[in-house]
């Protein structure tokens, strides 16, 4: 777990009222993928925290003792909580929000979605004229030579398709939908091929967040599940926490 000081304002609302609003978030890597915000207490509203009795150990971050937030209009049940004496000195003074919980999170005066943009990633997204076939179960199912590529920090290529360069026919829509801070939300496919269905393996953005409008109406394939030639050459599938 790392800790570092964050320099954007952050505010959080619940219920349509403002919850917190600092200057000063602290970003913390609870997890290796993506950061957290913790808020010092002084920039909370502490007066709408209950204690709920809840407590919880983590190896890290010591014995947090939880809150329960209420608003006028809406309450999260244990929806907060802090360390007052983790070994991590500057969690000590801070207050850890559900995000999930929120309505809304701003970062200075733009919504964020999902979790903090982390500070270390990056998004790229750039036309290409490689060649970009995929094949799953043995049966071609995209070829391409008019790729987008999404370079995202800590993840591998993702090749964006024109919908016309893949078979559609093989593809079914699914109900699911993912959100990302950085690409907005996602709409998934199913394949059958073969009488065999893959379950969510193609993706796409109908509306993008801005920066990654290059990849409207463009559909993925996980590299993880699928098998990927590009200019030829087979890719090895790549481990990720989506293999």
């Amino acid at each position: 777990m790392r800790v570092e000081h964050g320099h954007k304002r952050v505010r959080t609302y619940l219920g349509g009222e403002l919850v917190a609003d600092t200057i000063c978030p602290l970003l913390v890597w609870e997890i290796p993928y993506f950061p957290a915000y913790y808020i010092p207490a002084e920039d909370v509203r502490t007066e709408l925290l209950t204690e709920s009795g809840k407590t919880e150990h983590s190896p890290s971050r010591g014995e947090a003792t939880y809150f329960n937030l209420k608003t006028d209009r809406a309450e999260a049940p244990n929806a907060a909580w802090r360390y007052p004496n983790s070994p991590f000195e500057e969690l000590r003074g801070a207050i850890r929000i559900e995000w999930e919980a929120m309505d809304a999170w701003f970062e200075e005066d733009e919504q964020v979605y999902v979790h903090p943009r982390d500070p270390y990633s990056r998004v790229d997204v750039l036309r290409s004229s490689r060649h970009v076939e995929v094949g799953i179960g043995g049966t071609k199912v995209a070829d391409s030579v008019r790729p987008v590529l999404l370079f995202e920090t800590g993840l591998p290529v993702r090749y964006y398709l024109p919908k016309t360069d893949v078979r559609l026919e093989l593809l079914s829509p699914s109900t699911t939908t993912t959100r990302c801070p950085y690409k907005g939300t996602a709409e998934y496919y199913s394949v059958t091929v073969d009488g065999r269905s893959y379950e969510d393996i193609v993706w796409w953005y109908r509306h993008p967040a801005q920066e990654s409008a290059g990849i409207a109406g463009l559909v993925s394939f996980y590299n993880e599940r699928v098998d990927i030639t590009l200019d030829g050459v087979p890719l090895e599938r790549p481990v990720t926490h989506f293999s």
